[in-house]
Parts: structure tokens; C-alpha cells; sequence
């Protein structure tokens, strides 16, 4: 099976997805991760990746969407993948459906997370105090998911079109919730 995880910072993404992945027996990619192992490998991409991430910038989209093409042409994801992070934009929405078509494979679900704003920060609030994180403020927190709305949300409307979409609730433990999805995807 090959899926996308989305849905808005603090719905549970990364939680979600190492258990589904688990389950299903496929691997859980983060863009995050992907990020981090080049320039801890010190990879081309990685490489270029840190002078943007030394100087505070962005790494541009062609160079993450290079690390993840990358990583989907590994050997462990020919049965499926689960995706977190990417895409993000309706431009890496583009970038994802070429990679797919060179691979002769398509999507198959893309899976959203629901949670209430309120509960949103309330959880991004808690991971910032548990981690000592004294820049995520609630209006920075607020102001992330506002980015969300207005970047990455645009991209249900594109995979909904397509029929992929599926939406679970994301609130309440975590063992329900990956019951709901497991269910949902069923």
C-alpha cells in the first residue's frame, strides 16, 4: 500500500504513521528524517541542504524533492510506503505524481488526520513546554497552522478529485486512533 499522512502540525502525524507503517508492514519515510540522514551522511543533496539550514533559509523543493525521490527508489519501498511531510505544496503534488509515474506505481490512499484547532494547540503547547521549546509560543503555534490552511490544505481538494482522500477524527489516545485509521483504510 502506498499512502500519504497529512494533516495540520500536532494532529498526530508522526505517531500515527510509525504504528500504521508497523502494521502494515511497509516503511514510515519523514521528509524530516530524510532531511536530517542526508546531512548527517553528508550526502550531495545533503550537503547543499545545510547551507540553506546554516543560514536559517528554507531548503528549496528541488533539493527535498531529490532526497525523497531518493528514498522512494530504495529497494524497501516496492511494496509501499507510508509518506509524512511531503508534499506540502501543490508544486510537490507535481514532483510526487512524476517520481510515481517513473516507478510505474500510483497512490493508493491519502490519509488526513482531523483535530479541532483548540486541540491543536493545546498539544503543540504541551510538546513546547515538554521539550523546553520557549520560541513555540501560541500565536507562533497559531500562526503555523494558519500556514497549513493555506498551503497544504489546498491539497485535499487535488487527492479528493482523485478519490484518495480518506479522513479519520485524530482526537482521543492513540490506540483509537490508529484503530480508526487501520478501519478507515480497510
Amino acid at each position: 500500500m502506498r499512502l500519504l499522512i497529512m494533516g495540520p502540525p500536532g494532529a498526530g502525524k508522526g505517531t500515527q504513521a510509525k504504528e500504521i507503517a508497523r502494521r502494515l508492514e511497509i516503511p514510515a519515510i519523514s521528509t524530516g528524517e530524510i532531511l536530517r540522514k542526508n546531512v548527517e551522511d553528508q550526502t550531495l543533496l545533503g550537503r547543499e541542504a545545510r547551507r540553506y539550514l546554516d543560514r536559517g533559509d528554507l531548503v528549496p523543493d528541488e533539493i527535498i524533492n531529490g532526497m525523497v525521490r531518493a528514498r522512494l527508489d530504495e529497494p524497501d519501498t516496492r511494496h509501499g510506503f507510508l509518506l509524512d511531510g511531503f508534499p506540502r505544496t501543490l508544486a510537490q503534488v507535481e514532483t510526487l505524481d512524476n517520481i510515481l509515474a517513473d516507478e510505474g506505481v500510483k497512490l493508493d490512499r491519502v490519509l488526513v488526520l482531523k483535530v479541532d484547532n483548540d486541540e491543536l494547540v493545546r498539544r503543540l503547547l504541551g510538546r513546547a513546554e515538554s521539550d523546553g521549546r520557549t520560541d513555540d509560543t501560541e500565536e507562533v503555534i497559531r500562526r503555523r497552522l494558519e500556514v497549513y490552511s493555506e498551503q497544504t490544505e489546498p491539497l485535499l481538494g487535488v487527492y479528493a478529485q482523485r478519490g484518495l482522500l480518506v479522513i479519520v477524527k485524530g482526537m482521543g489516545e492513540v490506540d483509537e486512533v490508529t484503530e480508526r485509521v487501520l478501519a478507515a483504510l480497510a
